[in-house]
C-alpha cells in the first residue's frame, strides 16, 4: 500500500509537477500520466480528495467494493481511506477527465470548516455510493473547482486563504443540496433499496444492528440512514425498532409468550429495555397492549 502523507508527496508519486500552494492542490484529471502496464495501486492519504470525473477503461475499489467512473460522478474521500486503481483493459486505450482537489487538514485547522467538515455525510459514505451529477450540476461545481484553481494559483496574500477556504464550503454546499436530491431523482432504485430493508428485517430473528443491516445491503450506514430519512422520515434506527415493535404486537397478540420471551426472540438483553422502547412507540406496555385484546 502506498501511503501518503503530503500533497507533494503525492505530486512526485504520480509524475505531476509540484503543487504550487503546498497544502492544497487542484488537478486536471486529463493531465495525468499513467503507465499502460500499471497494475492495481492500493493508496492511503492523509488528506482530503473531493472528485468530479469521467475514467473510461479503469477500474477503481474503495476499501473492497469496485466502483465504475464511467459517468460523471462526485466523490469524496477523508484521510486515512483506503482505495485503489489501475487499469482495466491494458489492451485498451484508457481515457479521462475532470477535476480533483486535494485538501490538507492543516489549511482548514482552526477555521470554521475545520469543525464543520466531519458533519457532512458524504465522507464515510462508499465511493459506489459516488454523487450523479446533471449537466448543470457539473457546470456548477467545476466552475467553483476553477475558481479555487485560479486562487490558489495567484499569488499568496492574506486573504487567499479565507477565500479558498469559503470557495470549498461552497462546494460542500452545493454536493449536500445535490446528495439530497439524488435521494428523490433515483426514486426506484431507493426504493428497491427499501423493499430489500424490509425483506431483510422481516427474515431476522432478534435485534440488529445499523452496521450489519448497511453491510447486508452493500452501501454505508450514514448513506442507508439518510435515504430512509427522505423516504420514511426515519433513520435507520429507528426504522428497526419500528419493525420490532410490529412483530412485538403480533406475538403479543397472537401467542401465550410472556413478554420476557417476547423481549428475548426480539434480542433485547433486558425487559425493562423492550418493555420502554414498546410503551415509545405504542403509548402502552406490552402488557397493557395485550390486554387491549382480551
Amino acid at each position: 500500500m502506498k501511503h501518503f502523507k503530503t500533497i507533494s508527496e503525492f505530486h512526485r508519486y504520480m509524475g505531476l509537477p509540484a503543487p504550487q500552494h503546498p497544502i492544497i492542490s487542484v488537478v486536471d484529471v486529463g493531465t495525468v500520466p499513467y503507465s499502460r502496464s500499471e497494475e492495481m495501486q492500493q493508496m492511503v492519504f492523509d488528506f482530503y480528495s473531493i472528485s468530479v470525473k469521467r475514467m473510461h477503461n479503469f477500474q477503481a475499489k474503495y476499501g473492497q467494493h469496485p466502483f465504475d467512473f464511467n459517468e460523471g460522478i462526485m466523490s469524496f474521500m477523508a484521510p486515512g481511506q483506503v482505495f485503489s486503481i489501475g487499469i482495466a483493459d491494458k489492451g485498451k486505450q484508457a481515457e479521462k477527465s475532470g477535476w480533483v482537489i486535494y485538501i490538507h487538514p492543516d489549511l482548514i485547522w482552526n477555521t470554521s470548516l475545520a469543525k464543520t467538515i466531519k458533519q457532512y455525510d458524504f465522507w464515510d459514505y462508499s465511493l459506489h455510493e459516488g454523487l450523479f451529477l446533471s449537466e448543470k450540476e457539473e457546470a456548477t461545481i467545476t466552475a467553483l473547482i476553477q475558481n479555487i484553481e485560479q486562487e490558489h494559483h495567484a499569488n499568496i496574500d492574506q486573504f487567499s486563504k479565507p477565500i479558498i477556504i469559503s470557495h470549498i464550503e461552497t462546494l460542500l454546499n452545493y454536493a449536500h443540496r445535490f446528495y439530497h436530491r439524488q435521494f428523490i431523482t433515483r426514486e426506484l432504485a431507493n426504493h428497491q433499496i427499501l423493499e430489500r430493508l424490509e425483506t431483510l428485517l422481516a427474515g431476522y430473528e432478534g435485534l440488529p444492528t445499523v452496521a450489519y443491516v448497511a453491510g447486508e445491503l452493500n452501501i454505508s450506514a450514514k448513506y442507508l440512514s439518510s435515504m430512509l430519512k427522505v423516504l420514511t422520515g426515519q433513520n435507520t434506527q429507528q426504522h428497526i425498532h419500528e419493525k420490532l415493535v410490529e412483530k412485538a404486537k403480533q406475538k403479543l397478540s397472537t401467542t401465550n409468550l410472556s413478554v420476557s420471551e417476547i423481549a428475548y426472540e426480539l434480542g433485547f438483553e433486558h425487559l425493562q429495555s423492550f418493555s420502554k422502547l414498546f410503551k415509545t412507540k405504542t403509548t402502552l406496555s406490552p402488557l397493557e397492549f395485550r390486554r387491549s385484546f382480551n
